[in-house]
């Protein structure tokens, strides 16, 4: 199975949205990113499918609106801005799915929240009511109010949990990078794109995993770790650029290649 044909046969897809691809060079939130991809994932809702969106970005948001934050790395400061930030990105992506037509619900969870019987059952009903009524939901970890204790720590690992939870058909992962390569490509011309893995601990083996960009907390150890999350509940994993134009009928569609994750047979 390829990537086109593991989005057509999913019913229940969540989508990671990382904070590279939200932000514009500059570090401002990119609004025109936003209101294209809304329209994207409203035409594919309209077809049948219903979709959940891991949005990171509260920081970029944050520093858009207060830039005079922008230099401070003390966590309060940071924690701060996420606050501010949080509304400003809710607000964004409630106006641009407004114009396709739809309500978005937003969801704040920790770690926390998903090692706790009650709450996780909570969360699932919210999260599993939300779209039976048509509603997007767009989830974020808590950051300010989560300390290094309940953190998740990536929105990476955040969209794995959220997709065992809903027991969603599909993850699938946006980020600044075309997939999963043999080695870094930026410094290495010889570098390959895997294209299909079924065996993460031998794709461990045979690759170099680096550090995150600039502007994330993941890079490919924790969307190699949201990958084994989905796939030991049967669930693959699609790790793509969602800098490119249309990336979600890209993919689907076959015209954007990445990486594909399937759970071991």
């Amino acid at each position: 199975m390829n990537i086109a044909e593991t989005i057509a046969s999913a019913r229940k897809i969540v989508i990671k949205i990382g904070s590279a691809t939200l932000a514009k060079p500059d570090g401002k939130i990119n609004i025109e990113f936003m209101e294209n991809f809304a329209a994207r994932c409203a035409a594919m809702n309209k077809s049948g499918k219903q979709l959940a969106l891991v949005s990171s970005g509260a920081q970029v948001a944050g520093i858009s609106t207060l830039d005079r934050w922008a230099r401070k790395t003390d966590m309060n400061y940071r924690q701060a801005l996420c606050a501010i930030g949080q509304v400003e990105l809710m607000n964004e992506w409630g106006g641009a799915f407004r114009h396709c037509g739809l309500h978005i619900g937003q969801l704040l969870f920790t770690k926390e929240d998903f090692n706790d019987g009650r709450r996780a059952l909570n969360m699932r009903n919210t999260l599993f009511t939300l779209l039976d009524e048509g509603v997007i939901p767009i989830i974020n970890e808590n950051d300010s109010v989560a300390c290094d204790e309940i953190r998740i720590g990536d929105n990476d690992n955040l969209s794995a949990l959220t997709a065992v939870l809903w027991n969603a058909d599909l993850l699938i992962l946006f980020s600044d990078i075309d997939g999963i390569y043999t080695d870094n490509p930026k410094t290495n011309p010889e570098a390959k794109l895997i294209e299909k893995v079924d065996n993460i601990a031998e794709l461990r083996e045979h690759i170099t995993i680096g550090a995150a960009n600039g502007f994330g907390t993941g890079g490919i150890a924790t969307k190699i770790e949201a990958a084994e999350k989905t796939c030991a509940y049967g669930i693959p994993m699609i790790l793509a650029n969602g800098g490119h134009p249309e990336a979600l009928d890209a993919l689907s569609s076959g015209k954007l290649r990445g990486t594909l994750f399937l759970p071991a047979r």
